[in-house]
């Protein structure tokens, strides 16, 4: 999953609950998120163009410690 904004992407089906790492170091796990978001997120050609476009304040949110 290589991509110059995105670290890491978790998903928790049961909860619809997204995690997301940055390269920066910062996490935050979105709510609601539908599992078809998640998928085509995991196969988007660009990482951060897909989650700027397609999850960034579409979902609410918080902050994880790093």
């Amino acid at each position: 999953m290589p991509s110059t904004a995105v670290r890491a992407i978790d998903y928790d089906a049961p909860r619809r609950r997204l995690r997301v790492r940055f390269v920066s170091g910062q996490a935050y796990e979105y709510d609601e998120v539908p599992p078809a978001v998640h998928r085509s997120f995991v196969e988007s050609g660009s990482k951060g163009r897909f989650f700027q476009a397609q999850i960034r304040d579409r979902y609410a949110y918080r902050r994880l410690d790093s």
